[in-house]
């Protein structure tokens, strides 16, 4: 809150313009001139002005059939472009927290550092007996669902560079140790869009994997959720991909990404 001092700094028509725009939300998502002069405190000349500024700018639209206004597109843009500007943790850790309360699983986003992939962001479930990593947990990449989606974005040269040997290290249930093998099972989860690995990283642990794109259409992090089973139920395998793509696809949102459909 700004003080004494600062107050006689104020612009006059800005001030009037926010204080119009915030009459708008969720109970006032379209006002008549009307409507929306009563709950301002401005002249009805002065408000009628910066009504047309802010229509003329974009701020708000007009419904020629109800004579009504609602937000504009250009609010919109500001909100959008903010949010596009944090990071992909900061804008992932509560749609990761609406995922695991709706899922009641663990829930993880995380992103690719080399042949690593590296946790940034984690919730768990209530009362989950699953022995849970922490932000910032390096796992390699081959060997976890999460990091087979992540290598989905690379093309078969970088593949190749990044595992330059035929033989893969590692010991983990699932887990291929061969490259071509490791190769044709990511182009696989390419075509299918996301990963269900059932005891692939560890026995008695399932998990269901879904790409989150940036504005550039590339592959920023991926989001999971860990279900304790050896495998998924079937009949809660659809519902559960549901929550986990449409968690996906909200944070690519945040991030700027346009899917084809848009």
């Amino acid at each position: 809150m700004a003080n004494d001092r600062e107050v006689k700094y104020l612009v006059p028509g800005l001030e009037r313009g926010l204080q119009l725009l915030l009459a708008f939300g969720e109970q006032h998502r379209e006002l008549t001139f009307a409507e929306l002069h009563r709950l301002v405190d401005m002249p009805k000349a002065t408000a009628y002005r910066v009504v047309q500024t802010l229509e003329f700018m974009g701020f708000l639209e007009r419904n020629a059939r109800t004579n009504t206004f609602s937000l504009g597109m250009n609010v919109l843009r500001l909100g959008f472009e903010y949010i596009a500007s944090l990071d992909v943790a900061q804008v992932g850790q509560p749609v990761i927290e609406q995922l695991r309360d709706v899922s009641q699983c663990s829930s993880h986003l995380a992103i690719r550092d080399g042949r690593d992939i590296i946790y940034i962001a984690r919730v768990s479930a209530a009362g989950s007996r699953i022995n849970q990593v922490s932000i910032g947990t390096r796992l390699p990449v081959h060997c976890t669902s999460l990091g087979r989606m992540l290598l989905t974005d690379i093309s078969r040269a970088d593949f190749e560079q990044l595992f330059p040997h035929e033989r893969l290290p590692g010991n983990t249930p699932g887990q291929l140790h061969d490259r071509e093998a490791l190769w044709q099972m990511v182009q696989q989860d390419k075509a299918r869009g996301y990963v269900i690995g059932e005891s692939f990283f560890r026995h008695g642990i399932s998990s269901i994997v879904y790409p989150v794109y940036d504005r550039s259409h590339r592959v920023a992090a991926v989001v999971s959720i860990l279900v304790p089973s050896e495998e998924i139920p079937q009949a809660d395998r659809e519902r559960l991909q549901n929550e986990v793509r449409l968690a996906a696809d909200k944070i690519s949102g945040f991030l700027g990404y346009l899917s084809q459909a848009s």
